[in-house]
């Protein structure tokens, strides 16, 4: 008889934010080996969108994946009181419907809602006698810190003994990035440190492809956004609190009088409406927002740029591994970085030499090589994305990560 994984995660299919993305797709390859129960909240509410209406807890499928479904209050992430309600009633309504659940083997959440997460995990264990997997997608409250979102001492270090205690009890702890090894490692003090394992996240690399902009998709996308014939550099992507973006929208009004190079910024997050205002104030024609991407176009879309911001605030290093960078090198773009030396995007970017990286703050150096990039020439440009595409294709294929991910939950 197959296993029950129990997946306690508040985003999944069809929600655009990209840790549901690869939770959705870690769940249908494994539901031909497990038997995959899901725990999420209604797609929508968090990350813009509208929530359905309906029961506080509703049933349905994903082919053979059983999907538990969670109402939850959509969220204004510009209020700290919203966010702190929405993540409050996913832990207790999430306990709920965990409570509910018989004969389960395995219980896999992770560290989203901030600390919440892992605890969720770590007291289904208790009351279920089961197995906890811990996916830590970020540390927290760590990057709260990073970037002041309470500068209270007692709540950031009963936040890190809680967090820590989800870390100790769990059967085995699966981080994103080798910089975040070296973070677990540092809570404990390199003593009595938890069984991890490092596995990457990653991108469909069948799906996403290197297309010229010539593809019909492409250029048609490009057409449609008064992009056509210009130099684009493209944010897509969470627009939220931990990359520097409310900063680094600023550089755009170096560029004002660029008429052939365009700033395009495609996402949702909590600094949207500070960095467009921005945008209107200074009264900037070359910067363009747009909203997440539908999944099966993100390809085309990707595929429009000529250069990919992936940036990261300071304080994130060992953290949080910005996804976007797997995408990004599937797609064959060469990127424009603004990261910590020695953190996991900025290796993997030195690693393929796929593009040029600045320490986060150096605005002035971030400017730099924006214009370095736009005097570039293409075909250069495109051979150092290229690069980035080979890399992945060698070292972080998308079955490589599922195939460890199956090898250690079946060793649970």
């Amino acid at each position: 008889m197959k296993k029950k994984i129990l997946f306690v995660i508040n985003y999944f299919y069809p929600d655009p934010a990209s840790t549901g993305q690869l939770i959705t797709e870690l769940c249908l390859a494994l539901q031909d080996s497990f038997q995959v129960t899901v725990i999420a909240a209604q797609p929508g509410g968090y990350a813009g969108g509208e929530g359905k209406a309906g029961r506080l807890i509703e049933v349905g499928t994903l082919e053979d994946i059983r999907v538990i479904r969670l109402k939850l209050p959509r969220v204004d992430k510009t209020s700290k009181i919203s966010r702190i309600n929405y993540i409050f009633a996913y832990f207790i309504l999430a306990h709920l419907a965990l409570l509910r659940e018989k004969s389960v083997d395995i219980i896999y959440t992770i560290s989203t809602p901030p600390v919440l997460g892992g605890l969720i995990g770590t007291i289904g264990k208790f009351l279920k006698r089961t197995k906890h997997v811990y996916n830590i997608q970020d540390f927290n409250p760590e990057q709260a810190a990073a970037v002041s979102f309470t500068k209270s001492k007692l709540i950031f270090k009963i936040a890190r003994l809680v967090d820590k205690f989800s870390c100790r009890h769990a059967d085995n702890i699966v981080v994103v990035g080798q910089d975040m090894a070296e973070t677990l490692k540092n809570r404990f003090l390199y003593h009595k440190v938890p069984r991890y394992q490092v596995i990457h996240n990653w991108t469909d690399e069948d799906e996403i492809v290197p297309l010229p902009k010539t593809e019909w998709h492409v250029n048609r996308f490009l057409e449609e956004n008064d992009l056509k014939d210009k130099f684009v550099v493209m944010y897509s992507g969470n627009i939220g609190l931990y990359y520097d973006l409310e900063n680094l929208i600023k550089l755009t009004k170096d560029f004002a009088e660029f008429d052939d190079l365009a700033f395009v910024f495609i996402g949702e997050g909590a600094v949207k409406k500070q960095m467009q205002q921005f945008v209107d104030e200074e009264a900037i024609k070359n910067v363009f927002f747009l909203p997440y991407q539908p999944k099966d176009f993100i390809r085309y879309s990707l595929n429009a740029a000529d250069v990919h911001l992936v940036v990261n605030q300071k304080g994130i290093k060992g953290v949080s591994v910005p996804s976007k960078i797997y995408g990004v090198m599937a797609a064959g773009k060469p990127v424009l970085g603004v990261l910590e030396k020695g953190s996991e995007a900025e290796r993997l970017i030195a690693g393929s030499s796929c593009g040029r990286v600045v320490e986060p703050r150096d605005y002035k150096g971030a400017a730099a090589l924006i214009r370095s990039f736009y005097m570039m020439d293409r075909g250069q440009r495109e051979k150092m994305g290229l690069r980035g595409r080979q890399y992945l294709e060698q070292h972080l294929r998308k079955e490589l990560s599922i195939g460890k991910y199956k090898q250690l939950l079946m060793g649970l």
